[in-house]
């Protein structure tokens, strides 16, 4: 009873002196009131005196009626107000425990039953909340949709193949194959496994990510590993056919990704837009490399292999490498790093490429370039600081350091001759009041290029003077969307805001409204200003209403009071909180933070159903501005958290993610979603968390709260969508008609990377193929290892009989 007393003293003292810090916020006044009757429970049981049972009974009761209060009986949010009191309870009441705590006081022992009456109250709500459910949207799809027959465009590809990184220029990562359906998913067994033996090495940054999502085409599955070595793989086995390996500069000390997220492939012999190839027959069969690989690598080159072979394409700029640093004011190697892969047209490659993150001011052009395919000679460049001046630099001349770059995948409308660019900021991202006022319309923006030219064609802004990281990092997608008007060609585009905007891709009207609402313009750092609205989509995954104290979560009482703590010590005014200056553990909450609600993933589309299916994550992060002494004493981490240096502004930034002192979120779960929207009407059709901690907690155990996924999805003609980038090491399937999970696959380490589905032209079967190599900022584990999935030979239904099944 001494060593019991002690540790609810113990505990007591942690939680009146948390929760009179708390009140003194203008906080919750529970933990200070519950602090006290533990401590006096604490003293009462050192003491032996039964009066404890009494006391810990009341205690337990009013926490049940607060918390139902709070958040009525959602189970994950009741648990850690409830857990310790609980376990307290059951210790007093074993008889073991329960006969040292005095003499019976009369027959009755009111204590005892006060406290057996609470314990089962407690557990009579844990059961109702067990049966509740306030964050999942049950829906299905309606049967005009799935019953919906038809021919996608892909933009040129063939059925059977997947010949960019998002199947086609139009980036909707749908594959049309309908071997796997809902009624045999269950049966995908992994069919062959390649490694690629690439490895983080000794001296590459902590961001070494494997998010490759392979192409199959021309007989082969081309894919390229964090170090930019190219492989073909035999798609049926997963046999290497060939690499190239480019040997890139991996002495560069500034490098903060080591990442590749695909490759591009390019055929002459393909039908331009107007039917004809892009060179003359004669000219196409005597042509080096007439099927060719694009790969970017992270030392700032493009390079141009052959397809069939893998041997460098030395007629294409110099011996097979254009250098991406040519025409740049800033060459130091390292701060220019393209991450995604080009996108291709019939007649020109549109280049992009990531620079450092927040940094400095002093950084490479955002500039978009368009090269010829055969010569890779530069046919324009695009720098949003001089958007009207596209023709090639002469000699001398260089491109605008520190314009707003994208690092993104664009798509392509070959048809409009358009290509679609996802734009992030000019850098620094968390100060504004310096950047260039041309570049600024462009900074967080969807612009559409003339892909012949380069000139600009229409722009619309997603934020508006974005000092939140909200850049687009998402591959736009192109679709053609049913509206009482007819089909009206469009383009989707996710953003970590949460928005989804929808955009006639001809000429950058709204097709879905997104008015203009007022957001926080106070307490703006000094030297910039903010844009007083900003544009919400009525399509938009943005939560309901903003954080709340009560929202706040944890393990236990105390994790959770030390949450809450955190939250009324920082600034929150909903999302467009600007960020604040301040000291050590004061900022401000930015929530959606800088990872999103949309990140690089983007969305997939069923164009034949007119389905859009996306998988928000809710995480938000502390940031706080550092005036530029401070920093420069502090020093900076040279990563994407921690302490940003943003030299050549008054103000360093540090960031880091909303969590507890034991590691979890402060912010209640769930925290990761699939989700779908029907195109036709732009309502949500279902909605359900997804993913467990089973790889991300201390402790191996599979909880189903929604876990965050970093990646995109894909979906199949035969209506099953694919996502594998969860915290949990799973590739799932799900039943597009009503989004339940219908089949996962333990993957060998973490899948941050997008899948891909394509049919093997020897065989016919339908395969599904995900890299599963981790991500070493996320802290999944790290591997090698591309696996593919099939259903067994004899399993797989007619095609023709899909659809028929998903219409019933």
């Amino acid at each position: 009873m001494t060593v019991t007393g002690a540790i609810f003293i113990l505990l007591g003292l942690v939680l009146t002196g948390g929760g009179a810090y708390l009140a003194s916020l203008g906080g919750s006044l529970y933990y200070l009131v519950a602090g006290i009757g533990l401590l006096a429970t604490g003293v009462l049981v050192f003491r032996g005196r039964r009066a404890a049972l009494g006391l810990l009974s009341a205690i337990l009761v009013v926490t049940v009626v607060w918390s139902v209060i709070e958040v009525k009986f959602d189970w994950w949010q009741l648990l850690p107000r409830l857990d310790i009191w609980f376990a307290a309870a059951v210790w007093l009441l074993l008889p073991f425990v329960d006969r040292r705590l005095g003499k019976q006081e009369g027959a009755a022992d009111v204590g005892r039953k006060a406290l057996f009456g609470a314990v089962a109250v407690t557990l009579l709500v844990g059961v109702v909340a067990l049966f509740q459910d306030y964050h999942d949207m049950h829906g299905e799809v309606p049967a005009e949709n799935m019953a919906a027959t038809g021919e996608a465009d892909a933009a040129g590809v063939a059925p059977n193949d997947w010949s960019a990184y998002g199947r086609s220029g139009h980036g909707d990562r749908y594959a049309p194959a309908a071997q796997i359906t809902p009624a045999n998913v269950g049966q995908l067994k992994q069919a062959w496994s390649f490694h690629t033996g690439d490895f983080k090495g000794a001296g590459d940054p902590g961001e070494i990510a494997n998010e490759v999502t392979p192409i199959k085409v021309n007989g082969m599955l081309y894919m390229c590993t964090p170090h930019n070595i190219v492989i073909a793989l035999d798609p049926d086995t997963g046999k290497e056919i060939w690499r190239h390996d480019p040997k890139i500069n991996r002495d560069a000390k500034r490098y903060q990704h080591m990442i590749c997220r695909g490759v591009s492939y390019w055929d002459v012999n393909a039908p331009s837009p107007g039917g004809t190839p892009s060179a003359p027959a004669a000219d196409a069969a005597a042509m080096e490399c007439p099927r060719r690989i694009f790969a970017p690598t992270m030392d700032g080159t493009l390079i141009a292999v052959d397809a069939d072979t893998g041997a460098a394409c030395k007629s294409f700029g110099d011996n097979g490498v254009v250098d991406l640093y040519k025409g740049h004011p800033v060459k130091t190697r390292g701060m220019l790093m393209p991450t995604s892969p080009p996108t291709v047209s019939q007649h020109m490659l549109v280049m992009a490429a990531s620079v450092t993150d927040n940094d400095s001011t002093n950084e490479p052009s955002g500039v978009i370039r368009g090269y010829d395919p055969v010569t890779g000679k530069l046919v324009w460049n695009w720098d949003p600081a001089r958007p009207d001046e596209t023709n090639p630099l002469t000699e001398g001349q260089t491109y605008v350091r520190n314009s707003p770059n994208s690092w993104g995948v664009s798509s392509v409308d070959e048809k409009l001759g358009m290509v679609y660019i996802p734009m992030g900021n000019e850098t620094p991202d968390t100060w504004g009041g310096k950047r260039n006022k041309n570049g600024e319309r462009f900074n967080s923006a969807i612009v559409a290029l003339d892909v012949a030219t380069g000139k600009l064609r229409w722009v619309y802004q997603t934020v508006h003077h974005d000092i939140w990281d909200m850049d687009i990092g998402g591959q736009p997608t192109l679709v053609d969307i049913d509206t009482p008007r007819g089909k009206v060609p469009s383009v989707v585009a996710t953003t970590k805001t949460g928005n989804i905007f929808v955009i006639d891709r001809r000429d950058g009207s709204l097709v879905v409204p997104a008015p203009e609402k007022p957001v926080p313009t106070d307490h703006v750092a000094a030297g910039d200003k903010l844009s007083p609205t900003q544009p919400f989509s009525a399509l938009s995954f943005l939560p309901d209403r903003p954080i709340q104290e009560t929202d706040m979560w944890g393990t236990t009482p105390f994790d959770q009071l030390a949450c809450r703590i955190i939250f009324k010590n920082h600034r929150y005014q909903g999302p467009f909180t600007p960020q604040t200056v301040g000291e050590e553990g004061k900022g401000a909450i930015i929530s959606p933070g800088p990872l999103g609600i949309f990140e690089w993933g983007g969305a997939t589309v069923d164009p034949v159903r007119q389905l859009l299916i996306v998988n928000p994550d809710y995480m938000g992060f502390q940031e706080r501005l550092v005036p530029r002494a401070k920093a420069n004493a502090a020093g900076g981490s040279g990563t994407e958290m921690g302490l940003q240096p943003q030299t050549g502004i008054p103000f360093a930034v540090e960031i880091s993610p909303f969590l507890s002192p034991l590691g979890f979120p402060c912010q209640a779960p769930p925290w990761g979603y699939v989700a779908a929207v029907d195109l036709k009407t732009m309502k949500k059709v279902w909605m359900h968390k997804n993913g467990t901690t089973r790889d991300s907690a201390p402790v191996p155990i599979a909880l189903p709260l929604g876990v965050p996924s970093l990646a995109g999805m894909m979906t199949t003609g035969g209506g099953v969508t694919f996502l594998s980038g969860t915290l949990d090491y799973y590739l799932r399937g799900y039943d597009v008609r009503n989004g339940k999970e219908i089949w996962k696959a333990r993957l060998p380490a973490g899948g941050q990377a997008t899948p891909m589905s394509y049919v093997s032209d020897k065989t016919g079967k339908q395969y599904v193929v995900v890299m599963a190599g981790g991500h070493g900022s996320l802290g999944t584990k790290m591997g090698d290892e591309m696996v593919a999935f099939a259903l067994p030979d004899g399993v797989a239904p007619a095609a023709r009989t899909a659809r028929a099944h998903q219409a019933q």
